[in-house]
């Protein structure tokens, strides 16, 4: 882990100076081994759960607790980066917390920290578990590159929403430059927005419901894990199969990112007749990047403002469908599904939405009307899925890496009816794979019957129906197996 020191040097009230060295962490779990902050235990006074509040660090920075000799202190040696803006935030407040820590060479190193509530201490926020709330979010958050001080400035967290001024504000001050700057500025004025007598019930209602929305975001930088291709392809197979020059060429696609620890510069379009598996293919991928996913239908989006959400100016203003995708995701980095980006329909009159989504595929930032902030993009992966390319416009086909996904073979579709359709249905079902066979016979009926349908999406109806089929016969007679010949599979399906 890189350190810096930014030589944050206080006087204290009898005129001795401290100092504490800021250092720059990416872990989302801390540790004895990669604590939050370092205190100096020389004297052997700090104890595991020792409770007491921090002296501002700005003006003083130290632990005070309560020892057997009186009020003791410990002065702060290290803090990640990470957590400056939060120990300045508890000590201005003054609020009692209890830590837990572990005594090592470099001193007693913190991982843990609770707000205890007793003696009079003020309440970290107006929402409980806040404290919780805030410590996993800076896990979780990139270190920033510089942490200065800014004048103006076993539980969990995870099920809290950030909805109440008072609960946002903590937030924002405790967050600090974890925040990307431009979001943290856009913060301030939506806040002052929020608390003015000045502007409208309406403003101040539209600009707390924007701030709820953007700081219960996680917003990451543009760093990605290494992608294990062994798994991915196990993956890949378990989706589709065949194919293999189709899953040989997603595997290339992302495992760049591999060498890059970003995601590839271009997304995937996958190019193919209706139901040979192109939705199932993008669900595989969003699994392998373990990102969370959302889909856009373009097929029923015929008005750019569906995308980019409405002006704070109208009374039923709200953000748009890729801004609420954020928000569900609770994070900037997730797999946008595009499906059917041969509709993109040209609009009423209003713009052209397949214009909206160019501005998200630059990953230069995206702007919702109604949240009135540009947000960072480098954490979206686009994949789209489409059954004619030649409705698909030049400048859209440039922002995605094309893969063809070809029309399975007769022979591939009896392999994919007979070992999984079938077997997905008789799980669901309960069934033996014994209660309902198929004889050759069987089997070649169902493919011939299907020799005009593209994809599998029709053999998968046929398999729920024949096994429904059997199930019908083994509970109302009085047999444990049902085989299937031709001239069954034909006067059933046909």
């Amino acid at each position: 882990m890189p350190v810096f020191d930014f030589n944050h040097t206080s006087a204290d009230a009898e005129g001795a100076e401290c100092t504490y060295e800021v250092f720059c962490s990416n872990i989302s779990e801390a540790s004895p081994e990669h604590p939050i902050l370092v205190l100096d235990n020389r004297k052997g006074w700090l104890k595991h759960h020792s409770v007491g509040v921090f002296t501002n660090p700005v003006r003083r920075t130290a632990f005070e607790f309560k020892g057997e000799d009186g009020t003791l202190d410990a002065d702060i040696l290290r803090i990640d980066a990470r957590f400056v803006s939060l120990l300045r935030w508890l000590g201005e407040n003054h609020i009692n917390v209890r830590l837990s820590g572990a005594d090592r060479e470099e001193g007693y190193a913190v991982y843990k920290i609770r707000e205890i509530a007793f003696g009079g201490g003020a309440k970290l926020s107006a929402e409980d578990g806040f404290l919780q709330f805030m410590i996993e979010r800076l896990l979780s958050s990139d270190a920033p590159s510089e942490e200065i001080p800014e004048e103006e400035e076993e539980e969990t967290g995870d099920s809290m929403k950030l909805t109440s001024i008072q609960s946002i504000t903590d937030f924002i001050t405790c967050a600090g430059r974890t925040l990307p700057d431009n979001i943290r500025l856009w913060a301030r004025r939506n806040l002052a927005v929020a608390r003015s007598n000045e502007v409208s019930a309406e403003e101040r209602r539209h600009a707390q419901r924007a701030l709820s929305i953007m700081m219960n975001i996680q917003w990451k930088g543009n760093y990605f894990e290494a992608i294990d291709p062994v798994e991915a392809r196990r993956i890949l197979d378990e989706e589709l199969y065949g194919m293999e020059s189709v899953k040989q060429r997603i595997i290339e696609t992302i495992i760049q990112i591999n060498r890059t620890h970003t995601l590839p510069a271009y997304g995937l379009l996958l190019i193919g007749p209706a139901g040979t598996g192109k939705s199932q293919i993008a669900y595989a991928v969003a699994r392998i990047l373990k990102l969370p996913w959302t889909t856009l239908d373009m097929s029923s989006i015929n008005d750019p403002e569906q995308l980019t959400g409405s002006s704070r100016i109208y009374a039923n203003a709200k953000p748009g469908i890729i801004m609420d995708a954020f928000s569900m995701a609770g994070e900037s980095s997730l797999v946008f599904i595009i499906n059917e980006l041969d509709k993109a329909a040209a609009g009423k009159g209003n713009g052209n939405p397949a214009d909206v989504l160019l501005t998200l595929l630059d990953n230069l930032g995206f702007t919702d009307n109604y949240i009135e902030c540009m947000i960072p993009t480098v954490g979206v992966y686009p994949i789209a899925t489409a059954n004619d390319r030649n409705q698909i416009s030049a400048p859209l086909m440039s922002r995605f890496a094309v893969i063809e996904i070809p029309d399975y073979t007769p022979e591939e579709k009896k392999v994919i009816f007979s070992e999984y359709a079938l077997s997905k249905v008789f799980k669901r079902l309960g069934m033996q794979p014994e209660e309902c066979v198929l004889t050759p016979d069987g089997l070649e009926a169902v493919i011939e019957l299907h020799k005009d349908t593209s994809g599998i999406r029709d053999l998968e109806q046929a398999a729920e129906h024949i096994a429904a089929n059997a199930l019908y016969r083994i509970e109302t007679g009085d047999r444990k197996t049902v085989a299937f010949d031709r001239e069954m599979v034909e006067q059933l399906l046909g």
